[in-house]
């Protein structure tokens, strides 16, 4: 898999928890504890993506 391709890829499930939070978030008691994890997950892969897409790193 190209750096590219990993970095669409990560793209795509960071949407995904995006959408996972929403719907956490928007249910009648949501689980801070889920939201957290959620939360904390998409930042590792945002940081991924930045530490992949910086010109450092090739």
């Amino acid at each position: 898999m190209s750096s590219v391709d990993h970095i669409e890829a990560l793209k795509a499930k960071h949407a995904s928890l995006e959408q996972a939070i929403t719907q956490e978030v928007k249910r009648p008691h949501p689980d801070d504890d889920v939201v957290c994890s959620l939360k904390k997950r998409k930042l590792q892969i945002k940081d991924e993506i930045n530490r992949l897409s910086s010109p450092t790193s090739h």
